[in-house]
């Protein structure tokens, strides 16, 4: 296995033992839920095709749902976040070949693109797993409200890990 595949699979592994052993028992205020494991699908490389980003989404969220007993939701947005996630990506960041095959960073896209990036990928999955799990036992005001505070939390959780991620060898766009 190549270098990139190695970190692909250790920030796998590390994210999912990281939500499941930990951001999984905090709940702050009885609303905001720290999600960080989709920090895997916000963070793989731009180059990376679409099956395979997807298929590993999926197998993402199907790992988490098995240890948070939560029947297919996270498989499921972590499905379609992973097929939202070029559109995303190309609507902050300008289409030319520097921009074809790299990590979304801090170092290389800059704090104000990639933190506009992150909250919207965040936010995203946010509304589609609090839409889908409480749709039919909460209010539409229950679920903004859960979705917003999980959001943000998950927004600076995700914010800090990328701070901390910063390499030497990454050059800014």
């Amino acid at each position: 296995m190549n270098r990139r595949a190695l970190e692909i699979a250790a920030l796998f592994i590390v994210l999912v033992l990281l939500q499941v052993l930990i951001f999984n028992h905090v709940v702050l205020f009885h609303v905001a839920v720290p999600i960080i494991f989709i920090y895997f699908i916000i963070r793989v490389p731009t180059g990376l095709s679409a099956n395979l980003l997807v298929s590993l989404s999926f197998l993402l969220g199907l790992v988490i749902d098995i240890f948070s007993d939560t029947l297919g939701v996270n498989a499921l947005s972590c499905t379609l976040l992973a097929a939202l996630k070029k559109p995303v990506f190309y609507a902050y960041v300008q289409r030319d070949d520097m921009v074809k095959d790299i990590t979304p960073s801090i170092s290389r896209l800059g704090v104000f693109t990639y933190s506009k990036y992150l909250l919207t990928m965040t936010a995203i999955y946010c509304a589609l797993t609090f839409t889908i799990e409480y749709f039919s036992v909460a209010s539409v005001k229950e679920i903004a409200i859960a979705a917003a505070s999980s959001t943000l939390l998950s927004f600076l959780l995700m914010l800090g890990m990328d701070s901390l991620m910063i390499s030497q060898r990454e050059k800014r766009l």
